[in-house]
């Protein structure tokens, strides 16, 4: 009887230890994610305030989007092409190729080219930084290419 008490304590440390160790990468990831998102959040704040924008509109969850098209030089109202993200995949990616196309726009806009806007769709916490902080001037309207 005292073995089968052994081993029974033996499996609730392993199974324990087992939760700790879940419980301990849950914790580091929340934070990561948790300082990216501050991260992208200042640089978000700064490059609206550039923009004439304000600032406190990049931490309002649909908000941002409406900023972020009106820097881009669109309407508004693309912010509601949020909701096609309910179409299973032709949807999602009709609003990423959406969110890059202003991307592409916002990118044109600060004077910066394709590339960057490339950057600022992959390397996002990086590029808002860049774009918030840089030296980069926010120009209404792009004069006609020849």
């Amino acid at each position: 009887m005292n073995s089968s008490i052994a081993s029974l304590l033996a499996q609730v440390s392993n199974d324990e230890a087992a939760a700790a160790g879940i419980m301990a990468f849950l914790a580091a990831f929340a934070f990561v994610f948790i300082a990216i998102a501050v991260v992208v959040v200042v640089g978000m704040w700064k490059t609206f305030e550039k923009a004439g924008q304000p600032g406190w509109a990049s931490i309002i969850p649909f908000y941002n989007l409406v900023v972020m098209f009106r820097i881009g030089g669109q309407s508004g109202w693309f912010a509601l092409s949020y909701f096609l993200n309910f179409i299973p995949i032709i949807g999602s990616l009709a609003f990423l190729g959406i969110l890059v196309w202003n991307h592409v726009n916002i990118s044109k806009r600060f004077g910066q080219g394709v590339g960057f806007a490339i950057g600022l769709v992959l390397l996002a916490p990086i590029f808002w930084l860049i774009l918030g902080f840089g030296s980069s001037k926010y120009v209404a309207e792009q004069p006609a290419q020849a």
